[in-house]
């Protein structure tokens, strides 16, 4: 379930209040008459499914409100309520998968937006791989893997695309190309220094690694893999589903590929970084496309019947 706020403006107040007294997922409603003092208006509360939210939301935005008030979601952690459970049973029963888009965009703007928390995260995972690949540590290597902040960004371009938001695809690019280019910098620089310092050679990067050489040889099994974490990322992310991201986070090799070529530029060891940028490549490529095509299939599958999404007969509370 999800609590719907809505700051609504008083000349909207009365639509706004018929669009969702007429859905039939309705749980609860209240009107707080001059509630709103930005806009001047009234504060209205609903709860509602969360396979309803996106066509309620739509309404809504299209009487203005998203544009001159505010419509603010809340997950609804437990509730007690007959009518609510009649409604869960029925007309929502695949409520906890269903996508709130609005929640989902908001979201991709978050996790694509520069910040200097990003550049620390993309430089500590990415120094951590460089010294797994030294080490020849597989720990350290899902270490970083987990560390590295870049999934969201990389979600964010499938998000872009679907929804048609150049700025926000603008903004996940930006953010992706200048996230990996400071953090492989920055480990680069740390490196030549450790190299000097005699702490690292060649033959850290030329050795034998058993354990880590897939991070600079791509095969075809990349491709699947980062297809497949990309899907399952997705899925994750827009059905609330934040434990299964470990799972994706530890199963594609970017920020390995990012470390690597950190560690064989001081030493100029074309082949490794030129491997390791293709694996890089491979990574986020395949998991923005199929992220991208996973939205598009959940995008057409909301647009259900309303019949499907009838709650059986239960008076209100």
């Amino acid at each position: 379930m999800l609590s719907l706020r809505v700051f609504c403006p008083a000349d909207l107040s009365a639509a706004a209040e018929q669009i969702l007294a007429e859905e039939p997922t309705l749980v609860s409603l209240a009107v707080v008459p001059g509630g709103s003092r930005e806009p001047a208006g009234d504060l209205i509360i609903a709860t509602i499914p969360r396979t309803t939210a996106d066509v309620v939301i739509g309404r809504l935005s299209a009487l203005g409100i998203a544009e001159r008030g505010l419509i603010e979601t809340t997950p609804v952690a437990g509730w007690t309520s007959q009518r609510a459970l009649d409604i869960a049973q029925t007309a929502a029963k695949d409520d906890q998968d269903a996508v709130v888009w609005a929640d989902v965009v908001q979201d991709a703007y978050d996790a694509s937006a520069l910040t200097w928390g990003f550049l620390a995260f993309m430089t500590m995972a990415t120094f951590i791989a460089s010294i797994a690949i030294v080490l020849d540590s597989q720990v350290l290597i899902i270490g970083a893997m987990v560390l590295g902040p870049e999934f969201g960004a990389v979600a964010a371009l499938g998000i872009a695309l679907v929804t048609r938001r150049a700025h926000l695809l603008g903004s996940a690019l930006r953010t992706l190309l200048l996230g990996f280019a400071v953090a492989i910098a920055l480990t680069t620089a740390i490196f030549a220094l450790l190299a000097q310092l005699g702490w690292v050679s060649s033959a850290s990067v030329t050795g034998p690694r058993p354990l880590t050489e897939f991070i600079y040889r791509p095969d075809n099994w990349s491709v699947v893999v980062a297809v497949i974490a990309g899907v399952a990322g997705v899925l994750a992310l827009v059905t609330g589903r934040s434990a299964t991201l470990t799972g994706v986070f530890i199963s594609v090799t970017t920020i390995p590929a990012a470390g690597n070529i950190a560690l064989a530029l001081p030493f100029a060891d074309w082949p490794e970084v030129f491997g390791s940028a293709l694996q890089l490549a491979i990574n986020i490529t395949g998991m923005a496309v199929s992220g991208w095509l996973t939205l598009l299939l959940l995008r057409h599958l909301r647009w259900r019947p309303r019949a499907h999404r009838q709650p059986a007969a239960s008076p209100r509370r």
